[in-house]
C-alpha cells in the first residue's frame, strides 16, 4: 500500500482522532490507528474499545489498502514537519515508511486485520440537531458525572428522549445535573447511558455550527460531526429515577447575584475543609451567610444580599458542588430553592426549567 497526502489534511484529521489513543494500552494494537485508502479517501480509525472515531482525509494519489501506524509518534511527525509538506506512505512487509521533504520515518506495523472495529448499529433511532443544541446539554451536565463509582451505571451520562424532549441527566449520589431541549421533530421514548470518556470525546469534537446526526443503537451510539464519525459502547445498566430526586416545589426560594454569590462562596471555600469541602448557609430575612471551618480551627464567613422572604434556616452544602451548578447557570441571576436544613436544594435560573441542578445537604 502506498500514498501521499497534504501535511495539513492529515494533521487535521489525525488530531480529531487521537483523543481515544491511550498512551498505556493492554492490547499493542490499540496504540496504532487504522488507515484504509479506497477512492481517493484516507479513513483514520482509532479506538479504545469503548469508543471509536473516524475521520477523512483527502489523498492526492495512492492505492487503495489498509494499514496500521503508531499513533502518537504519526501525529508528531506530522506536527514536526514544515507546512505544505507532502507526505508519502508505504508498506514494506511490517514496516511504514513516512517521506516527507528531506525527512524520512521507519515505523512499525501491525496487521489491518487484528484491528477491532464496531460493527454496523442496530438501529433503533436517528435524530437530527444543532451542534451547539448538543454541545449545551453535555457542556450543562457533564461535571455531575461520577469517576470510577462502583455503581457503574453513574460513570456516564443519561441520555433520553420521551417523544418531544431531548434530555441529558449526569448524577454521582451526591448532586444530580440536568438539561433538556425541545426536539424539532417527534421521536420514540428511549433511555440509554452514555459513558464518561464517551461524553467527553463528544463534547470535545462538537462545534458551534452545523448540525450533527446522531444514531441510537441498542449497544452503540452514533455521531456523526463534519467528517468525523464518533461511535461509543453504551453501559449496559438501569439509570436511577432522577425524577424522585429533583425537589417538585421548594417553599422557600433565595434569588442572588449569580457573580457576587459566586465569589462569596469562592472566598469562603479557601478556609473549608479541604476533605469534605463543607460550607454552611444560614439564611434570614433578605440576608444570606456563609461559613466555613477546618480542622486547624480556622474560619470564614462572608455576607451576601440576596432576595428571601422566609423563615430563618441553616444548611450545610459541598461548596464544589455548589460553584459547579453557579457556573453552569444561564443569567445573571440564580434561584436556589430550599426546604429545610435537611433537604436537597435546587439550583436554577429564575424562571426556567431547561436546566436545573440538585445539591444534597451535608451534615456539619
Amino acid at each position: 500500500m502506498k500514498f501521499s497526502a497534504e501535511r495539513e489534511h492529515l494533521l487535521g484529521a489525525l488530531q480529531s482522532v487521537i483523543g481515544v489513543v491511550e498512551r498505556r494500552q493492554t492490547m499493542p494494537i490499540l496504540a496504532n490507528l487504522l488507515l484504509s485508502a479506497k477512492q481517493g479517501k484516507l479513513s483514520i480509525t482509532a479506538t479504545d474499545l469503548e469508543v471509536e472515531l473516524v475521520a477523512q482525509a483527502e489523498i492526492k494519489s495512492g492505492a487503495d489498502g489498509q494499514i496500521t501506524i503508531p499513533g502518537r509518534k504519526f501525529l508528531d511527525i506530522c506536527r514536526s514537519l514544515p507546512d505544505g509538506v507532502t507526505l508519502t506512505i508505504s508498506q514494506e512487509g511490517d514496516k511504514v515508511t513516512v517521506r516527507g521533504g528531506r525527512s524520512r520515518f521507519v515505523l512499525a506495523t501491525l496487521p489491518a486485520a487484528d484491528f477491532p472495529v464496531i460493527d454496523e448499529l442496530a438501529l433503533q433511532q436517528t435524530l437530527e440537531l444543532g451542534q451547539a443544541d448538543l454541545k449545551r446539554l453535555l457542556d450543562k451536565t457533564h461535571f455531575s458525572m461520577a469517576q470510577q463509582d462502583v455503581r457503574y451505571y453513574l460513570n456516564g451520562m443519561l441520555l433520553e428522549t420521551d417523544g418531544k424532549m431531548l434530555r441529558t441527566v449526569a448524577t454521582d449520589g451526591h448532586r444530580l445535573a440536568l438539561c433538556e431541549m425541545d426536539l424539532p421533530s417527534k421521536a420514540p421514548a428511549q433511555q440509554v447511558i452514555v459513558p464518561r470518556k464517551g461524553v467527553l470525546e463528544l463534547q470535545r469534537l462538537l462545534g458551534t455550527e452545523g448540525n450533527v446526526s446522531i444514531t441510537i443503537g441498542t449497544n452503540h451510539v452514533r455521531a456523526q460531526i463534519g467528517d468525523v464519525r464518533f461511535t461509543s459502547k453504551l453501559i449496559d445498566g438501569r439509570f436511577p429515577e432522577y425524577s424522585r430526586v429533583i425537589p417538585a416545589a421548594p417553599t422557600k426560594a433565595v434569588v442572588a447575584d449569580r457573580e457576587m454569590l459566586r465569589a462569596a462562596l469562592h472566598r469562603t471555600s479557601i478556609l473549608a475543609n479541604e476533605k469534605y469541602r463543607g460550607i454552611r448557609l444560614a439564611l434570614k430575612k433578605n440576608s444570606l451567610t456563609l461559613q466555613a471551618h477546618n480542622p486547624e480551627q480556622e474560619e470564614a464567613e462572608e455576607q451576601v444580599e440576596v432576595n428571601y422572604k422566609g423563615d430563618e434556616l441553616e444548611v450545610g452544602f459541598n461548596v464544589t458542588y455548589l460553584l459547579e451548578a453557579l457556573a453552569a447557570v444561564d443569567g445573571a441571576e440564580v434561584e436556589i430553592g430550599v426546604t429545610d436544613g435537611n433537604s436537597s436544594c435546587l439550583v436554577r435560573a429564575p424562571g426556567t426549567s431547561s436546566a436545573r441542578y440538585v445539591v444534597m445537604p451535608m451534615r456539619l
